[in-house]
């Protein structure tokens, strides 16, 4: 004979344990060696009243044979306090039995919001929050097991329990997603539909009905369910009076009543409910996985008819390409300031630690400006919008479009603050059989109506294929081949953890990329990096390995989305220099996968030099002149400023001239082109030429030019203070 079924070292949770149901697992889970949490909040079974006396009576019950027990007071709605009273007296939670419940029964149309709300507090939202807390600690130590109660009037319906039955119905849908979440885990939920006598059942049921139908013939699943032997997950039972069945869902086999090509009407539907309702031949399926199969096959046979003639055919799907692309889409407008040049350059992954990040994340640098990729953020939004509308000759569902390729050319570096026109057109729309392929041309203009950036989206349409339409065009910007020979450079960089939640705020702002739900139904194990994160990515590496980040020098880029990257993992971008065109790919370090490809940037002619401008070119020059002469008229000025303090002047964010103010070794003091001769600058100032000139005449402050960061000061910041003594004199010239 098989070994008992021991819980020893198991801490177990029982929620409504203080009468029937919850009674007997509890006492037998202590008698079988648990450690019970033994949870009742002592109210009656309308959800009114309190007391602590239920939950002591079944821990004494427990304690007297023997058992450990412990006693908690809190409502299932306070989940976290029953997990945590089982880590402080036990320390681990291996087993959650939800079983707490109330009644409100009334006909639907009696059903108050009170009625309501409190049945799915205690059944539905009672049972997630008692399961939540508990979830982190059984995936970490590797073990769990959850049980569900429902109801057969959650299964079946009955009549006067319409709050009760959906809040229990819901529990069997969450049950089931938990067994999949839960499975790599070690984690099993099975959810219980009992029938046996209690208070809740004793409302409905004859007196001699509750006397046959105890809660001890229920209990033996539970355990078993519960046990660490019993592999089951994700499953439904039907138990009662000694009785006990797994149920399964059924599905007639059905009918295909859309025809190739052919539009589908309601009366196709009448024609075929005989066999549509027909349980003669039945399927079961198992997972969400099962159900869509026999989807996917439908479409496959349909795919594999026999077309109808173009004309039927465009007219039944609803496509018509020319008609599509006539349509005139109204201009929409975008307006950003610094701060959203700034955040979309973090979203892409630029970072403090680079050396130049003051250029694209400072707005006060004087070199500061807008990656160029940031010109796809307005056109995105026109394409987006164009995406919701009802649009003449195109039939698609905003839900089954994928990000295919993106094309971008920029004519001039966009403003760092702008409000920017786009207009949509859409190119063509080629038919791909399984998809359309739809390309929206945005042309984005500056406030002088002047055309700053190109962008075309090639956008595919799940299911929207087979029209009788082209599978090529001229119109689709083509990707390109990168060479044979091995990449010329590349550079790895990781992607950070938050990098999907940060983009969005660019304006993408699809659930795919935040929500593991909605990724699940997507099929993705986590939300996913937008293609146009990783796609800014790869043009900074390119930018900053063969422009030096010069933005002036980026003309265009192509790139086709192959493979997602998910948050936290590394993008390597392999480049291969060909004239001023940079060919590109991107693979996901830790996968291997690609995931840009056929990608290439071009770029400009050669970044120009920045020459050191003659002194005659410099106001900063004049400046230092007149304050050699002043310095002569004025005796014991050196000793006032006793110091010496360096200037370096730029000019288009480099630096062009160095002066030395040197008040400290010399007892008139000095002031000369260059670095120090003798000593050390105590403070180095740095500034451009065209800021000085406001800065001597008090057009601007120094503390106000420090703050906008016009002004950097480097080594003694009080020692900047002293330079009014000199400015002040200037002024006046």
């Amino acid at each position: 004979m098989a070994a008992p079924l021991r819980f020893d070292g198991r801490v177990v949770l029982v929620t409504g344990a203080g009468n029937g149901l919850g009674r007997a697992y509890a006492l037998a889970f202590g008698e079988r060696g648990a450690s019970v949490v033994v949870n009742d909040l002592g109210g009656d079974i309308h959800g009114g009243g309190k007391t602590t006396r239920a939950a002591d009576v079944v821990v004494n019950e427990i304690r007297a044979k023997g058992g450990k027990a412990v006693a908690n007071y809190d409502s299932v709605e306070d989940g976290d306090k029953l997990v945590q009273t089982a880590l402080d007296n036990y320390g681990r939670i291996d087993v959650v039995v939800n079983n707490a419940g109330i009644l409100r029964d009334k006909s639907f149309a009696r059903i108050s919001d009170q009625d309501w709300d409190l049945i799915h507090r205690v059944h539905l939202r009672g049972s997630f929050l008692v399961t939540r807390a508990a979830w982190p600690h059984m995936k970490k130590q590797n073990y769990g097991r959850i049980i569900m109660t429902t109801s057969a009037a959650g299964i079946y319906g009955n009549f006067g329990q319409a709050n009760y039955s959906a809040a229990k119905l819901g529990l069997l849908g969450l049950s089931n997603t938990l067994s999949i979440e839960g499975k790599k885990n070690n984690i099993s939920s099975n959810t219980i539909a009992p029938i046996a006598g209690s208070r809740l059942t004793e409302t409905v049921m004859p007196p001699d009905w509750i006397k046959a139908l105890k809660p001890e013939y229920v209990m033996p699943l539970v355990l078993f369910l519960c046990h660490e032997s019993c592999l089951e997950t994700g499953s439904l039972f039907e138990v009662g009076a000694g009785w006990m069945a797994k149920l399964r869902w059924e599905r007639t086999l059905g009918a295909t009543v859309r025809r190739k090509n052919i539009a589908m009407t309601p009366e196709d539907v009448r024609d075929n409910w005989e066999k549509i309702t027909d349980f003669s031949q039945s399927s079961h399926p198992a997972s969400n996985q099962e159900s869509t199969a026999g989807m996917m096959k439908v479409i496959q046979d349909i795919d594999a008819a026999v077309e109808a003639p173009v004309s039927r055919r465009t007219q039944s799907t609803g496509m018509d390409p020319e008609l599509a692309k006539a349509h005139d889409f109204p201009p929409s407008s975008f307006t950003y300031e610094p701060r959203e040049v700034i955040l979309y350059a973090l979203g892409v992954g630029m970072s403090t630690r680079e050396e130049n990040y003051l250029q694209f994340l400072f707005e006060g640098s004087e070199a500061f400006c807008a990656l160029p990729t940031f010109a796809v953020i307005p056109a995105q939004m026109t394409m987006m919008n164009g995406l919701m509308q009802e649009i003449p000759g195109l039939k698609q569902d905003p839900v089954r479009v994928l990000h295919g390729e993106q094309y971008l050319e920029v004519y001039k570096p966009l403003p760092t603050g702008a409000t920017i026109t786009s207009k949509l057109k859409i190119a063509d729309i080629l038919d791909k059989g399984s998809g359309a392929l739809v390309l929206y041309n945005v042309d984005s203009f500056d406030e002088k109506g002047e055309k700053v950036a190109f962008n075309q989206f090639s956008i595919f349409v799940v299911g929207s294929g087979n029209f009788g339409g082209k599978r090529a065009s001229d119109a689709l910007i083509p990707t390109a081949s990168v060479p044979t020979r091995a990449p010329d450079a590349s550079i790895t960089e990781t992607t950070h953890v938050d990098q999907a939640a940060l983009y969005r705020l660019s304006g993408d702002r699809n659930p795919l990329h935040i929500d593991p739900s909605f990724a699940a139904m997507a099929g993705f194990d986590t939300p996913i990096i937008h293609g146009l994160c990783s796609f800014g990515y790869a043009v900074r590496h390119v930018l900053r390995r063969y422009a030096n980040n010069d933005v002036s020098r980026f003309k265009a880029v192509k790139v086709r989305f192959a493979k997602p990257v998910l948050p936290g993992q590394s993008i390597q971008t392999d480049m291969w220099k060909e004239g001023n065109r940079i060919y590109f790919q991107c693979k996901v370090v830790e996968t291997g996968n690609t995931a840009l490809s056929g990608a290439y940037v071009d770029l400009t002619g050669s970044s120009e030099q920045a020459s050191v401008a003659a002194p005659s070119q410099l106001q900063s020059d004049k400046v230092f002149e007149l304050m050699q002469q002043q310095i002569k008229m004025r005796p014991g000025l050196a000793s006032k400023v006793n110091a010496i303090i360096m200037w370096v002047i730029t000019k288009g964010g480099k630096p062009v001239s160095e002066w030395t103010v040197d008040m400290k070794t010399s007892k008139n003091g000095d002031i000369y082109r260059g670095k120090p001769k003798s000593g050390k600058a105590e403070c180095t100032l740095t500034v451009s030429d065209n800021n000085i000139m406001d800065l001597v005449t008090g057009k601007l402050a120094p503390p106000q030019a420090f703050m906008a960061g016009k002004l950097k000061v480097k080594g003694n910041l009080m020692l900047a203070q002293k330079l009014g003594v000199l400015f002040n004199e200037q002024a006046k010239l």
